[in-house]
């Protein structure tokens, strides 16, 4: 039975969560990236960063807890845990450009066997802004990408070849193996992808991968970039 678009989320989130590690600075992009926070293992410590000038990110607020004051980098309402700070924009960026961030998760338009990703921009579409993404891809010390394989018209987001700058083509962030953004630290977890399985913790005691996963099957699109 083919799964739900939620369903097919949830999974790429929950692999994802698997990833994380207790002690880790981890910033989230806008969108299914949010979702991973859902699945941080019990118990584990991690401290969510966001751009906008905020440590220690917590949940989304009950309607009675909303404080729209306190919000995200995708200007969504957020509460804080105990021991949150606020600093500038300036400061945010510092500590990402620094490799102070462990592990970010940002979403994609399109991204290549080599590690070239394109995530802000689609020509004759409302343009917010790259946000962010430029610096994480660069400074953070893992990048994950959560997407899905296909677009809603079902055209591949993924490819060996760079992905197009003609003006059809969505802009793109370029990191190339010898630039600081390796291809060994950007990992695609799409929902076809069956990724390595990590090594076990005390925070995860590792389920089957049969559990989330859909058996194996051929991929033409790399999972692991």
């Amino acid at each position: 039975m083919p799964l739900t678009e939620d369903q097919k989320r949830e999974r790429i989130a929950r692999r994802i969560a698997l990833e994380l590690r207790d002690g880790y600075y981890v910033n989230l992009g806008i969108g299914m990236p949010t979702l991973v926070a859902n699945y941080v293992p019990k118990g584990m410590d991690v401290i969510l960063q966001s751009e906008n000038g905020m440590l220690g990110v917590g949940p989304y607020p009950l309607e009675s807890e909303v404080d729209p004051d306190l919000i995200n980098a995708g200007k969504e309402t957020v509460t804080e845990l105990p021991g949150s700070s606020y600093f500038s924009s300036a400061d945010s960026f510092a500590m990402i450009r620094g490799g102070h961030v462990d592990l970010t998760v940002l979403g994609a338009l399109q991204v290549d066997e080599k590690g070239t990703l394109a995530n802000w921009a689609i020509p004759g579409k409302m343009l917010k802004g790259m946000g962010g993404a430029m610096d994480l891809v660069a400074g953070a010390k893992r990048v994950f990408i959560a997407m899905e394989h296909a677009t809603r018209d079902n055209k591949p987001k993924s490819s060996r070849n760079a992905p197009s700058r003609s003006p059809a083509s969505p802009s793109s962030i370029t990191s190339s193996p010898s630039s600081p953004s390796s291809t060994s630290r950007l990992t695609v977890c799409s929902s076809a992808s069956s990724l390595p399985t990590p090594p076990s913790n005390k925070f995860n005691p590792l389920p089957s991968p049969s559990s989330f996963f859909r058996p194996p099957a051929p991929n033409p699109c790399p999972h692991s970039l």
